[in-house]
């Protein structure tokens, strides 16, 4: 797939997903509130803030599609990296505001002495509308992120895969308010913010491992020793180190040559191993070689991968 038609696809994600939740958003939390149901009223909240990081990922991602120029030479698509992570950042920020606000309604109703209506039969049922769109649009974007290999979409595919859980806690919560344990339905609301909780944890973590050039050491390497085996040269695979663009990758490899060749010859062999890189290894953007004599052609090759 082709930067253009990934960065198509993944601008549909993220508009598709906005919709979404920009219906629920409204529909729950009016709902939740007229309805007494303090736990789609919480998955509501979560619903805004799924729509307020959904118009800061828009903006990021029309950013990073933006074509390399003489200050970014690698392009824009870290930013894809960077919106990953504020999708974690307000994915936490709303998990602690569901909790407390949910802990409150608990203890409100474990002291409160006057009988409280139960949530309605309307709640019960945008609940569980909730848990099949989102169903669908989870399996949906999951696979649009295993196209593009995009690292906002991946995140957006784990936050509908969240609002799932927590629809499903809601759902639970609703049923036993309608049967008289009112006080079932806000803890439900708690457990969705530990659900959510756990979930812009991950976001964030591998997120930050790519702005880090945090890489798959151990397969990266093991690709490039079995392409560079073509190479009719005595060389090692001394140091490898990379840099994470997006879906692109660049890298800086040192090899070993024989101290008998020419600077011509080692030039050559540098030239070579980049090539076939690039040609071969789909994810690579640009890939920079340094060569020097090895110490002994039958040193065995060691890697170094940030």
């Amino acid at each position: 797939m082709n930067s253009a038609a990934r960065h198509k696809k993944t601008i549909l994600a993220v508009n598709l997903g906005l919709v979404a939740n920009t219906f629920l958003a409204v529909i729950k939390t009016s709902i939740g509130i007229t309805g007494n149901s303090p736990a789609l009223l919480a998955d509501g909240i979560n619903s805004t803030s799924d729509v307020a990081y959904g118009i800061v990922v828009r903006i990021f991602m029309r950013l990073s599609g933006k074509p390399a120029d003489e200050e970014h030479p690698y392009g824009h698509d870290r930013l894809e990296s960077i919106a990953a992570v504020v999708v974690g950042a307000f994915v936490i920020t709303t998990a602690i505001s569901i909790f407390w606000a949910s802990i409150n309604k608990v203890y409100e109703l474990s002291i409160r002495t006057a009988h409280a209506p139960g949530a309605t039969q309307l709640a019960l049922w945008i609940a569980l509308l909730t848990v099949l769109l989102k169903i669908w649009l989870s399996v949906w974007t999951s696979g649009i992120g295993r196209q593009t290999s995009s690292n906002v979409v991946h995140a957006l595919a784990a936050d509908h895969r969240n609002d799932i859980f927590s629809a499903i806690a809601a759902s639970i919560g609703i049923i036993f308010s309608r049967m008289g344990f009112l006080w079932v339905d806000p803890l439900a609301g708690g457990l969705v913010s530990l659900i959510i909780l756990h979930t812009g944890v991950d976001i964030i973590r591998e997120s930050a491992a790519d702005l880090m050039n945090t890489l798959p050491g151990r397969e990266l390497c093991e690709t490039i020793y079995e392409k560079l085996e073509k190479i009719d040269a005595p060389l090692t695979i001394e140091d490898i180190h990379g840099h994470r663009f997006g879906q692109y990758m660049v890298i800086n490899i040192t090899i070993g040559i024989s101290s008998e060749l020419t600077v011509a010859e080692g030039d050559a062999i540098a030239t070579r191993v980049e090539k076939i890189l690039l040609t071969e290894i789909d994810y690579l953007r640009r890939v920079f070689v340094h060569y020097h004599p090895m110490e002994t052609t039958s040193r065995p090759p060691t890697t170094s991968p940030s």
